[in-house]
């Protein structure tokens, strides 16, 4: 499996978004790339115009940058086998269609839309799979150029013959075989004179000196007709693996109707691009054991071509929660507090500053209780701005009749405290229990109301100290007049 010049490469078309399937894809071939030494190769597949997105190509590159898989040859960065853009290699499709054509490998075809399907419906009606007849396959060289000459619309056909056995050796699926006589006159050159993806998917991958593709398995009943290509060329083939298909829960294929299948839709709601690639890693691919959790590095030293599965790959977003906290707890504070000063700015927070110091301290009490940095600000709000109101089955369930002098007493010990740390508003809130013969519970409830407006979070004196203790005063001192 190991090859010393191993080469890879990505090959999305520009059509929009960039799909989690395909940045599946993208991985598997950066971590098999770069677990053996090898280039990874990003290549744009744009000849189909009619899908072509303005902005894609650019948009593509900045996901895959957002997520680390950086290229090593392609688009804007260059290489010894460029161009990296498909429409920029319309004259090497010809050339090699031309000769295809010369040795009847390849034929025109001028065949009208109206008599396809003619065709078409004529193998439904006799129940046998529908295909092209081959109806252009023997004009002679004349009449061909005459049409040409006329300005007739056309396409080039792969001229297919029938009974032959086609053999794929493939790493995941082992061997496959087809029979030539279910496969198509696929057209090679379509009449706009740019090459479907076929011809130029075989043509890049063998001038690109492409060893292994990597793609999913819708791909697989195309690969026959990319093989027959091969061997009209007489070219020597890259090593094919197919992945597994995505499925949504009630094993659908994955699609946009049961949820997000964008990468720029998981980035935008939040989602760390460690835990991002960590989940995707694991749709189909495993080490043989139970862990579950990696980083990039991780995986590139323990992955194979051979942990990849044929069953379909099941998308659990709960599990993807989960990662997400999972990464989000391992980073460091540094790495923390920019991710959450970056979040700030989307919120009604954005004009305040806030120290550091400060916003390490609300990261340290809430990112046990989060899954996104996103989190911090929306469920830690209190720490941010004073609570409009507060939560009113908790002021039916922890405001007592005597809260109010309670905490006006606990107010009053506290007021004397000077710069108190965590254990100094501890200390003082159990001894003024004490001192008032009731149980801690009896202030802590109320003194975390009036300070957060709710009734959950994080420990109470760890809010206390991180708002610092006028500000609990002022909030202790609102909640007194506004509960009585």
């Amino acid at each position: 499996m190991i090859s010393e010049n191993m080469r890879v490469r990505f090959a999305p078309s520009p059509t929009g978004y960039l799909h989690i399937g395909g940045l599946r894809t993208a991985l598997y071939n950066y971590l098999l790339a770069k677990h053996n030494n090898g280039k990874f190769i990003l290549r744009i597949e744009d000849t189909d115009r009619n899908r072509f997105v303005e902005g894609a190509v650019e948009s593509l590159i900045d996901t895959l940058k957002w997520v680390g898989l950086d290229y090593d040859e392609g688009p804007f960065k260059g290489g010894e086998y460029g161009p990296y853009k498909q429409s920029d290699r319309l004259i090497i499709y010809k050339e090699y269609t031309d000769k295809l054509i010369s040795e009847r490998k390849a034929y025109y075809c001028f065949c009208t839309q109206e008599r396809l399907k003619e065709v078409r419906e004529k193998f439904q009606k006799e129940g046998k799979q529908p295909m092209y007849d081959k109806h252009c396959l023997n004009l002679l060289e004349d009449e061909v150029n005459k049409k040409i000459g006329e300005g007739i619309p056309h396409v080039v056909r792969l001229n297919v013959e029938p009974e032959q056995q086609i053999k794929l050796n493939d790493i995941i699926r082992g061997e496959v075989v087809f029979n030539s006589s279910i496969v198509d006159d696929q057209v090679l050159i379509k009449s706009d004179g740019f090459p479907t993806y076929h011809l130029a998917n075989v043509v890049d991958d063998h001038l690109m000196k492409i060893t292994h593709v990597i793609r999913g398995e819708e791909w697989l009943p195309s690969t026959p007709k990319h093989i027959l290509l091969y061997n009209y060329f007489d070219w020597e083939k890259p090593v094919f693996a197919h992945l597994p298909l995505l499925l949504n829960a009630d094993k659908s294929k994955l699609s946009k109707r049961q949820g997000d299948v964008a990468v720029e839709d998981y980035r935008s709601k939040g989602y760390l691009k460690e835990a991002l690639l960590n989940f995707v890693a694991l749709l189909g691919w495993n080490f043989a054991d139970d862990k579950e959790y990696y980083e990039l590095e991780e995986l590139i030293e323990r992955f194979s071509l051979e942990g990849v599965n044929k069953a379909g790959a099941v998308f659990n977003i709960e599990k993807l929660n989960w990662l997400n906290a999972e990464h989000l707890r391992k980073k460091s504070l540094e790495d923390l507090i920019s991710l959450l000063r970056e979040e700030l700015k989307q919120t009604k927070y954005s004009s305040l500053e806030f120290p550091d110091e400060f916003l390490g301290n609300v990261i340290e009490a809430m990112k046990e209780r989060v899954s996104f940095i996103k989190e911090i600000p929306e469920k830690g709000f209190y720490f941010f701005k004073e609570p409009d109101n507060y939560d009113e089955d908790v002021v039916k369930k922890r405001w007592k009749p005597d809260s109010a002098a309670n905490l006006k007493k606990l107010s009053e010990e506290f007021s004397k405290l000077s710069n108190p740390s965590k254990e100094d508003f501890e200390i003082t809130l159990r001894k003024t229990a004490e001192q008032l013969e009731i149980g801690t519970g009896k202030l802590i409830h109320p003194v975390r109301l009036a300070v957060s407006g709710v009734g959950g979070g994080p420990g109470v004196f760890d809010i206390l100290f991180i708002i610092g203790k006028q500000k609990a005063l002022n909030r202790m001192n609102k909640a007194i007049e506004t509960l009585g």
